[in-house]
């Protein structure tokens, strides 16, 4: 059995910045966890000394390099293929460990469509060594494989290949059971939206949507469950729009197990993202059997292409989406159509397509 090395390069950061969302209690990055082996599979935590992006992006590619090397040195190493996920520093890093190792290398690129658009004009030269240098890049969504015409990228090396979710985890369960679980009303219809409470994830225009949504349904109840920056902010909103009653802030940092419930006791997902690459949410509600209302930006409207699976509307669309709600509630889904829709984005379904890749890279080595 082939053995698999997974190298984070999640960066150790100062104890004085952990009141930061995204660092724990004791100064490391958020998910963080000692190395851990599990079958054939192998998880370092290589752990550059650099803050991380939002303060000192220059640094972290070299840090990164640095830090992988030196788990890859510590640990005796040896593998055939490199596979990064994200340009910037994973992909950097990698590329920089094809050259010095001789390896292939695939990256994935999974930024949101505006980052992913910013990074293209940014004419950054770690960005476009990252790119130059992969083998094979893969995008999680079509919209976005012309981009890279524009920076003169090989385009015969761009492949398409969508997110998906855990079939094991995300699967349909008694909506009242799940309810009972998280204490949730029984007798309301509920709205759902997981994501992080940042500005791009469109929380705000969901609030808003949700007055309009208020006034003429009374039974509804919308709870956000995530953390990140606009929390206090959209709390705020929440007051000012007069819907304590109805917009419940849940909450972040919630085990797996919880997720599952919370999906499987909604009746409606909705995520209003301004930007997204190809949100695996919108996967993992569809693998709960759940109808997706969300914004046509980014891979989404490749995923839901008709009406029997969601409702998309444009982003920042307020009125719009408070009628794609009520539509939604209004109508009876085929919980089944929506489960075998999304069969297909099982992820062992997609790891075998990402497996024929490998095999492909290594027969040119």
């Amino acid at each position: 059995m082939k053995k698999v090395y997974v190298i984070s390069l999640a960066p150790f950061v100062p104890k004085f910045l952990s009141h930061f969302d995204f660092m724990d209690s004791k100064g490391r990055w958020d998910g963080y966890a000692e190395d851990y082996k599990y079958d054939n599979v192998e998880v370092y935590f290589a752990r550059p000394w650099a803050l991380p992006l939002e303060f000192s992006r220059k640094r972290r590619g070299d840090e990164g390099l640095r830090s992988a090397k030196k788990v890859i040195k510590k640990n005796g190493l040896d593998f055939d293929l490199i596979h990064a996920h994200f340009t910037f520093p994973s992909g950097y890093v990698g590329a920089k460990l094809k050259k010095s190792l001789g390896k292939r290398l695939i990256l994935t690129v999974h930024e949101d469509r505006n980052w992913f658009i910013n990074e293209i004009a940014s004419g950054d030269k770690n960005l476009l060594y990252a790119w130059r240098n992969a083998d094979r890049i893969i995008r999680v969504n079509r919209a976005d494989l012309d981009e890279f015409k524009k920076i003169n990228i090989d385009l015969s090396k761009l492949v398409y290949l969508p997110n998906g979710f855990s079939a094991e985890k995300f699967k349909p369960m008694d909506k009242r059971a799940a309810r009972e679980i998280l204490n949730l009303p029984q007798d309301k219809r509920i709205l759902l939206n997981l994501a992080a409470l940042e500005s791009y994830k469109g929380q705000e225009y969901l609030i808003r949507a949700m007055k309009i949504v208020d006034a003429c349904r009374k039974n509804i109840c919308l709870y956000i469950v995530g953390k990140g920056s606009r929390r206090d902010h959209l709390k705020s909103l929440i007051n000012e729009c007069d819907l304590q009653n109805s917009v419940i802030l849940a909450g972040g940092n919630k085990p797996i197990e919880e997720i599952v419930l919370w999906m499987c006791s909604c009746d409606l997902f909705v995520l209003p993202s301004l930007s997204e690459g190809n949100p695996t949410v919108m996967f993992e509600a569809l693998g709960c059997g759940k109808p997706f209302i969300g914004t046509r930006v980014g891979g989404i409207p490749e995923i839901i292409v008709d009406e029997n699976l969601g409702i998309l509307v444009e982003p920042t669309d307020v009125n719009g989406l408070a009628e794609a709600v009520i539509r939604a509630l209004d109508r009876d889904w085929n919980t089944d159509a929506i489960l075998n829709y999304a069969d297909q984005f099982m992820w062992n379904k997609i790891a075998k397509r990402i497996a024929i890749l490998y095999q492909d890279e290594l027969g040119k080595q």
